[in-house]
């Protein structure tokens, strides 16, 4: 069958507006014209169909396995009826191809292959959609919020794919207006009977970790190594950082001149306070780094708990080392892994002629205490 030039040229439209490759434009057409042709004729025919993409032609074929006793009529031959045919040189096991040219294959034939067509390219949309962000699982992606009605909110991250924003994965109280554009990270890609299931995150610590590297350029170039980051998402994050050179100053290079770089990952983040703190290897010193602001007078290894610091601050301080609702040790002890257990230092002062009198008294017993004069 030629169906010419009108019909490849078909075939390149389908593949500007489907996105597909012409190859399995083709492939889908060849399988629905397979099935088609098996319903036309109502037998179990084996058939192979070839679509020559320059020309148009269409090539179906019947295929006869050549055995000793035919089991399947529609499908076999016997050696006798392969020579009859005018296929003397084949042999038992071989195969023959009888070129068919149905012309009319008739509206139940035609409406069979339209929808095999239909369900392949659909098939093959979502494999390619599938294929496309599987391999980018932990990447970021800028989103436009497409829908946001009740607990359902999906943001389109291209021309023909929408995402999945669960209530789990969104900060509290970050407003998703339709039309809306934000920074998400590709979560998870799974395949579904409807399609590609894709799911985005504003909360996950591996967000911020990109958003660093797209705004800061020394960990991008991995100058500035992230060790750690830990978020409470919307509220406040924490991110432990290295330098690999002693001349460029971690903390520094995220913050920025006049704190531009990280005000502007704040922003995006709807305001999140990020904190940036170095990281040490000492443990005691990571967890004084980690209650950043808090100053911190004096740590101790509690022995009888494993990982765990007590940390010793002035009153002044006891605030910011527990922060908002005990937000900032919350977070200084997932960053490090350690319990911190804060306590006040109560502050030195110098001993008076009451202290002096009862250190006698603890000395010398009660009688001399007695015998004192009263000050």
């Amino acid at each position: 069958m030629l169906l010419g030039r009108d019909f490849v040229k078909a075939l390149k439209q389908i593949e500007a507006e489907k996105c597909l490759p012409v190859e399995i434009i083709a492939s889908s057409l060849e399988a629905a014209m397979v099935s088609a042709y098996k319903k036309y004729r109502n037998g179990n025919q084996d058939v192979s169909v070839h679509i020559n993409l320059a020309s148009g032609e269409i090539m179906l074929a019947e295929k006869y396995m050549i055995v000793e006793e035919v089991q399947n009529p529609d499908a076999e031959w016997t050696l006798g009826t392969a020579r009859e045919k005018g296929h003397g040189s084949l042999d038992i096991g071989d195969c023959a191809y009888v070129e068919v040219n149905p012309e009319n294959f008739g509206r139940i034939a035609a409406q069979t292959a339209r929808q095999v067509i239909i369900q392949r390219l659909k098939d093959a949309e979502r494999q390619i959609i599938f294929n496309e962000f599987a391999d980018h699982i932990g990447d970021l992606v800028t989103g436009t919020v497409f829908k946001a009605e009740g607990d359902q909110i999906l943001v389109r991250v291209n021309d023909r794919t929408d995402a999945m924003l669960p209530k789990e994965e969104r900060i509290t109280g970050e407003e998703y207006i339709p039309g809306g554009r934000k920074k998400f990270l590709l979560l998870d890609v799974r395949k579904t009977t409807r399609g590609p299931r894709i799911v985005v995150s504003r909360t996950h610590p591996a967000l911020l970790k990109k958003l660093l590297e797209l705004e800061i350029p020394e960990i991008a170039e991995g100058t500035v190594e992230i060790r750690s980051i830990v978020r409470e998402a919307g509220t406040r994050a924490k991110i432990a950082v290295a330098s690999l050179d002693a001349n460029v100053d971690p903390v520094g290079a995220c913050v920025g001149n006049s704190g531009a770089r990280i005000k502007s990952i704040s922003e995006e983040l709807g305001g999140e306070r990020i904190d940036v703190i170095v990281w040490n290897n000492d443990p005691m010193q990571f967890v004084r780094n980690a209650l950043s602001p808090a100053k911190v007078t004096k740590l101790e290894p509690i022995l009888e708990q494993e990982h765990a610091l007590r940390v010793y601050v002035r009153q002044d301080q006891l605030s910011l080392a527990i922060g908002k609702a005990g937000q900032n040790v919350r977070l200084a002890a997932r960053l490090t892994g350690w319990k911190i257990d804060i306590k006040v230092l109560e502050p030195e002062r110098m001993p008076t002629m009451q202290d002096l009198f009862e250190d006698i008294k603890k000395v010398s017993g009660e009688s001399l205490w007695e015998d004192l004069p009263k000050v």
